[in-house]
């Protein structure tokens, strides 16, 4: 990272970003050294090797979630935690208890933390707004990413992108099927629409669309799901966080949430799911291809979800988190001296 353009000039105060890697021993050697000399700690997912680290004096540990929102249950909060033995909760606490903070873009998405990770000190809370949606605020990115795409896929032809990005079920990885209807969506949206599909690295080889390929394009291997956002007509989810930020943009999403009731034992979903949604929840691909055709999509309500899971996120939370490190920082260093 040190050779990328930031928003906020880290150069007189970092040297360079270090990742933990841990895809050989010696690179795995060393990101524990990183770990041990290190002043900062940045984490955005349950890390569980935070129940048995110990840091140095004045070392901060800031969680900064992967997700402007949650429609899953996670943390304490898991279903799942019924059948864990006491030790095993415990150890989870362990690990939230190492987060000093925890980057939110929202009081609601606070309010989600003080659950899931057993927060009840509201100055563990930063409220920067999410550093993740600061591109979706970007007009050059916007403009930047509908080149590269009409690049990289020519035979879209000016037809409108639906993007279906489900979210991973473990199940799913002995025996993947796409619930999907390729063949109905191709016969009534081909026309007009193309579709992209993001699947989990772990599942995305699973599918074959070759019989479609001027309508489908598996876009799985795109890092960066926000990118993708940018040049997104219409989304298709189901219980993923991506809809917390795809609100941003103010464009129709539908929840194709075919296994609700069982996702919803195993897994928990927030509460009154089908009305939180800020779009209709379906569970056939006919129903699908009929909303889309109605074309009735109630914008405002997309609006009024984005206001309230990304209150703080204005485009500048990137800069806004960087000065409270430095800010940190600064004022360890003055204790040490």
């Amino acid at each position: 990272m040190k050779d990328k353009k930031c928003k906020y000039d880290f150069g007189d105060k970092v040297d360079k970003t270090l990742s933990i890697e841990i895809k050989s021993p010696i690179e795995f050697i060393k990101s524990i050294y990183h770990l041990a000399t290190a002043s900062t700690i940045l984490v955005d997912n349950y890390q569980g090797f935070l129940a048995v680290t110990n840091f140095r004096p004045n070392v901060i540990c800031i969680q900064l979630w992967h997700a402007a929102g949650a429609i899953k249950r996670f943390g304490l909060e898991d279903p799942s935690n019924e059948v864990r033995t006491e030790k095993a909760i415990g150890r989870f606490q362990s690990v939230y208890d190492h987060f000093d903070y925890t980057v939110v873009g929202s009081e609601q998405m606070a309010n989600t933390f003080r659950k899931s990770f057993g927060i009840d000190d509201d100055d563990r809370f930063i409220y920067t707004g999410i550093p993740r949606t600061d591109m979706l605020f970007d007009e050059h990115k916007k403009q930047s990413m509908v080149r590269e795409i009409n690049h990289r896929f020519p035979t879209i032809n000016g037809r409108k992108i639906i993007l279906y990005a489900p979210t991973f079920r473990n199940e799913q990885l002995s025996n993947y099927q796409l619930e999907l209807d390729i063949h109905q969506l191709y016969q009534e949206l081909s026309d007009e629409y193309v579709l992209f599909i993001k699947l989990h690295p772990a599942v995305s080889n699973a599918i074959n669309m070759d019989a479609y390929d001027d309508f489908v394009y598996d876009v799985s291997e795109f890092r960066e799901i926000n990118a993708l956002l940018l040049i997104t007509d219409i989304l298709i989810s189901d219980y993923s966080s991506i809809p917390f930020e795809y609100a941003l943009l103010e464009k129709p999403m539908i929840f194709f949430a075919y296994d609700m009731d069982e996702y919803q034992i195993t897994s928990g979903l927030i509460e009154d799911y089908e009305q939180q949604m800020p779009g209709p929840v379906v569970f056939s691909t006919y129903a699908i291809v009929q909303k889309i055709h109605d074309n009735n999509f109630d914008l405002h309500q997309v609006k009024q979800f984005a206001e309230q899971w990304n209150e703080y996120s204005n485009g500048n939370a990137s800069l806004n988190l960087a000065r409270f490190i430095t800010g940190l920082e600064a004022e360890q260093r003055e204790v040490l001296v």
